[in-house]
Parts: C-alpha cells; sequence; structure tokens
C-alpha cells in the first residue's frame, strides 16, 4: 500500500497574544508577551496571580446568546480557531466529500471550569443535586471535536486526544496517519484550553510548577533562564487543516507545507518530571526525522517545548544537543516565553508558528533570557530577543506532556 502525502491548506489561531493568525503572527514576531494579572477570577489568596489570558474577548462576538449557555470557554476557543481555519483553507467552496472529512482535537483537561462552578454551586445549595442539564456535554473533551463535525456536517472520524501537553501534536499525528492511510480526505485537527480557573491554578501551585513572580509577569515566562521559576498558565487554541496532497491540489487550495514525520514516545520515567537526559525527546524527535526520511542536518528551525521549568529546559536541551550537536546552524525558540503555555493547546498553536516561519522566511525569538542557566551551552541559537530572518525549508515542533509522553512532528516546504 502506497501512503499518502499529506499537507496543511488552513489555519487558525487565538492566543494571547492575538486573537486570528495575524494578530498572532505580527505579535509573536514583535516579542511581545501575553502575560498580565489574572482578570477572570479573584487572586488575592493565590501564589501566582497572574497568567497569559486572551485579551478582548467576548464571547458574544462568536455565539448567539443560546448558544454560550452549552458551551465551555475551551470549546468556544475551539470552534473560533477551526472556524477560522476552515475558513482559510476555501474547502466549503470547493464542493468536497463530507462524508471523507474528519474532526481530530486535543485538550488537556477539557471543560475545567464548567466542572469547577458546577461543584462550587452544588456545595453552595448544601449538597442539593441541581445541576444544569448542559453541565456533562459542556465538560466532556470529545465535545470539541463533535460540536465541530455537527456545524459542518462532517461526517468522517471525530474525536479528541488526551496527553496533558502532547495532547495537540498528537491529534495532528493522528490526523496525518489517518489521511496518509486513506481514511479521510481532510481533517480538522488542532487542540484548545481555558485552564486560568481557581482549581486549576490553585491545583498548579500546589505542586510548584508555575512561575510566581508577581511583581513582573510579562518577563516571568523566561525559557533557559538562570533565574527561572515555572511556566505561565495561558489559554486559548490554534488549528490546522490537514488534506491529502492530490485532494488539495485537485480543489487548487493553497498549501503551506507538508506534514512528513510524526514521532511518539514515553519518558517511563515520572509522573510529572522529564528524562534527566532528555531520552523520551531525543527518541520522539529521531522517530519523527526518520519517518520524514530526513537528518538532523536538514532542520532549519526547531520549535521548543521549554516551558521555563527548572529540569524541563534542561532536559529537553540535552535531547536537541545528542541529536543536533552543539552548533548555532539550528534555529531554535521557545515560544512560550510570549504566549505563556496552553498546555494541551499548546501544539497547536506552536504549530502554527512554525508554518508561518517557513511561509515568512522569519523565526519568531525568545524572549525574557536575561542570564542564561549556566548549564546550558552559549554555543546555542535560541534566537534571543528578536527575529532571524531564514528561509525555512524544515521545521520541527516538540511538546511533552505530564506522565512522559513526548511528541514531535516534522513540517517541509511543499515542492
Amino acid at each position: 500500500m502506497t501512503l499518502k502525502r499529506v499537507v496543511v491548506t488552513g489555519i487558525g489561531a487565538i492566543s494571547p497574544i492575538g486573537n486570528n493568525v495575524s494578530d498572532f503572527w505580527s505579535n509573536l514576531i514583535a516579542g511581545k508577551s501575553g502575560a498580565g494579572p489574572i482578570t477572570l477570577f479573584d487572586t488575592h489568596l493565590f501564589k501566582t496571580r497572574f497568567a497569559c489570558e486572551v485579551k478582548d474577548y467576548h464571547q458574544e462576538n462568536y455565539f448567539e446568546k443560546k448558544e454560550v449557555k452549552k458551551l465551555d470557554r475551551c470549546t468556544q476557543f475551539g470552534l473560533i480557531v477551526a472556524d477560522e481555519a476552515i475558513k482559510d483553507s476555501g474547502m466549503l467552496e470547493s464542493g468536497i466529500n463530507k462524508d471523507r472529512v474528519g474532526a481530530i482535537w486535543a485538550t488537556g483537561i477539557g471543560g475545567f471550569e464548567t466542572f469547577e462552578n458546577e461543584i462550587i454551586d452544588f456545595v453552595r445549595n448544601n449538597e442539593v443535586p441541581r445541576f444544569n442539564p448542559f453541565f456533562i456535554v459542556k465538560m466532556i473533551a470529545n465535545m470539541v471535536s463533535g460540536l465541530i463535525t455537527i456545524k459542518y456536517g462532517f461526517k468522517g472520524m471525530s474525536y479528541v486526544t488526551v496527553s496533558a501537553c502532547a495532547s495537540s501534536n498528537n491529534s495532528m499525528i493522528d490526523a496525518y496517519n489517518y489521511i496518509r492511510l486513506n481514511k479521510a480526505d481532510i481533517i480538522v485537527t488542532g487542540g484548545s484550553e481555558a485552564p486560568i480557573t481557581r482549581a486549576s491554578i490553585g491545583g498548579f501551585n500546589s505542586m510548584k510548577a508555575m512561575s510566581e513572580r508577581n511583581d513582573d509577569p510579562a518577563t516571568a515566562s523566561r525559557p533557559f533562564d538562570r533565574d527561572r521559576d515555572g511556566f505561565v498558565m495561558a489559554e486559548g487554541g490554534a488549528s490546522l487543516i490537514l488534506e491529502e496532497l492530490e485532494h488539495a491540489k485537485a480543489r487548487g487550495a493553497k498549501i503551506y507545507a507538508e506534514v512528513v514525520g510524526g514521532g511518539l514516545s514515553s519518558d517511563a520515567y515520572h509522573v510529572t518530571s522529564t528524562h534527566p537526559e532528555g531520552l523520551g525527546a531525543l527518541k520522539a524527535m529521531k522517530e519523527a526525522l526518520e519517518e520524514a526520511n530526513l537528518t538532523a542536518a536538514d532542520v532549519d528551525y526547531l520549535n521548543l517545548h521549554a516551558t521555563s521549568t527548572l529540569q524541563g529546559d534542561l532536559s529537553e536541551l540535552a535531547a536537541v544537543q545528542t541529536l543536533f550537536g552543539d552548533s548555532p546552524k539550528l534555529n531554535l525558540s521557545a515560544t512560550k516565553s510570549m504566549t505563556g503555555h496552553l498546555l494541551g493547546g499548546a501544539g497547536a498553536i506552536e504549530a502554527v508558528a512554525v508554518l508561518l516561519a517557513m511561509k515568512h522566511g522569519l523565526i519568531p525569538p525568545t524572549i525574557n533570557l536575561e542570564n542564561l542557566d549556566p548549564k546550558i551551552s552559549s554555543n546555542l541559537n535560541l534566537t534571543l530577543g528578536k527575529p532571524q530572518s531564514r528561509e525555512v525549508e524544515v521545521g520541527m515542533s516538540n511538546t511533552f506532556g505530564f506522565g512522559g509522553h513526548n511528541t514531535t512532528v516534522v513540517f517541509q516546504k511543499y515542492r
């Protein structure tokens, strides 16, 4: 059986630094931080009082009033970015066979805000079981993919991948594989998350995973910096339209890039910590490149997972140096320094960053790095402070999640 080729024909984004693809890219290249004081709830008793929220978000601008009651914030973000990507692809005007179109989405924790609010109300009502009739369908993670297919009438496969912060790359790799196997012509994929809630912030604080730099939120996400103290929570999402190459060509679709490889591995090490030597990350990157029939020397840009945690940053760079060597030729950048960490949506928003870097020949920067961790080689090109012009033929993106999940996606310019 000959495997099909897969390309990206549409993208969508809503993020702490832009509520559409164009604004996201402009602010990413400008090195703008999306962090600021949390406005979604009262934080005065919390250790961390800031996050990367989506700015100027008004749900009534996107949804009818009756719809809002049925949609968790995570689902709202997913539907918004899927719509932008679908429109960008032009698929609905192309007479596509909707029986051959699916939706494979991703989220790390799904409708967390809905769950939290319903339980709070339950307790406040003296545990009288009066729950919102939309409680379950708002909360369950798979509702994003389900609602995408319902809205557009897509009748192909539909489900959600959950592997913590690796979820989006998992969803994209699954979509890539199903199209390669001729199970679908088009799959709407990506991820979304809305984790800026009391229980979420409190829970991650209790793990000592998040930054507590409350006096200067804009500089709190500082991957590789000597003084980093944890990640910065973020919300939002992004979508990619993956499509079989010949199908895309037949309808005259624009092509951002070709998806050429996906790597998956497990650390088999610890429930939250990455392997100190980055062995799982190394395995995922190697497998992705092998599947793409590429070598490390072929890669121009790698968007790092780089959450700004003490061990995570070091272990990922250990894997990078093992695979690529201690060379400044490869551009590396950590865009979470601007967007914060979208958890299950991280891989999708970072894949969009890679695709736009390939389109524009411009590598987005790593910001907030003031004092390089002495354990990190100064020879690595971390694209510090400002973007760098570079033709990107091959771009990669890493995401890793609690539980030891490691995922890598490889894109190549379509020729």
